[in-house]
């Protein structure tokens, strides 16, 4: 059994974070590490995070002492990690108990190195209000125009991540939409595993909820990381955008 890594970047979720890891320390493939990145200057949570890491000897908090941001967090996670595989979950999201297991077990047997899977989209009620259907991704043509890859779906062979030297850039919103785009930018592929093995908490006062914020950063994506022209990146924006809409 490989390890595996599980990266949690934390701020301000203390509403959500108790159950986002009980789904994680609940998961039948049980050989992995979690990493929580306390990412807020307020300590207020991180007592309340150090209680609960307490009920876990795989859980491990990385205080960043300073805000550096979930894409940051994140690197900072990958870093001190020591598994074969990293698997991502936001702090407000859930696994299915099964989540890690099949996907990984989907993953060796079709020798895939990077993987996402279909996920259900649900309120701050527990409710579902949506899902999002995980399909093969092989080139980077098919996500320029929409980001259809969840976050807290995918797993990742470590090894990819330092062969490529690729890291979450220093952005508020879409730093995962970056960090796909640089891998398939590289060649490499994401698998779909289609089961809904995770929840997407629709957060209304989270950072991705910010339609300006979102705005602003998907012209970075294109014009800055994919040195697209204003006009390109323009156009791709609204794709993305329209996109997003078609989804509600």
């Amino acid at each position: 059994m490989d390890l595996v890594s599980v990266i949690i970047p934390y701020y301000k979720k203390r509403n959500f974070i108790k159950e986002t890891i009980v789904s994680v320390t609940n998961q039948s493939y049980n050989y992995l590490e979690i990493l929580i990145v306390y990412d807020d200057t307020n300590l207020n949570d991180l007592e309340f995070l150090q209680e609960i890491s307490k009920l876990d000897n795989r859980i491990r908090i990385i205080n960043n002492k300073q805000r550096l941001g979930a894409g940051a967090s994140r690197n900072k996670g990958i870093e001190q990690s020591k598994g074969k595989y990293i698997a991502f979950i936001d702090s407000d999201d859930t696994w299915a108990p099964d989540k890690l297991k099949n996907q990984i077990d989907f993953m060796k047997k079709n020798k895939y190195q990077i993987s996402h899977t279909s996920y259900f989209i649900i309120d701050e009620k527990k409710k579902i209000i949506s899902q999002r259907k995980a399909r093969d991704l092989l080139s980077i043509n098919e996500i320029l125009k929409s980001c259809d890859i969840g976050l807290s779906t995918v797993i990742i062979e470590k090894q990819v991540i330092i062969k490529t030297s690729t890291k979450f850039p220093q952005l508020v919103t879409k730093e995962d939409f970056v960090f796909w785009l640089t891998l398939l930018k590289k060649n490499y592929k994401f698998y779909a595993y289609d089961s809904n093995l995770t929840n997407w908490t629709d957060s209304k006062n989270s950072l991705s909820s910010s339609t300006i914020q979102k705005l602003f950063d998907g012209f970075k994506v294109y014009n800055h990381h994919m040195n697209f022209n204003i006009i390109k990146s323009l156009y791709y924006l609204i794709c993305l955008s329209l996109n997003y809409l078609k989804k509600k």
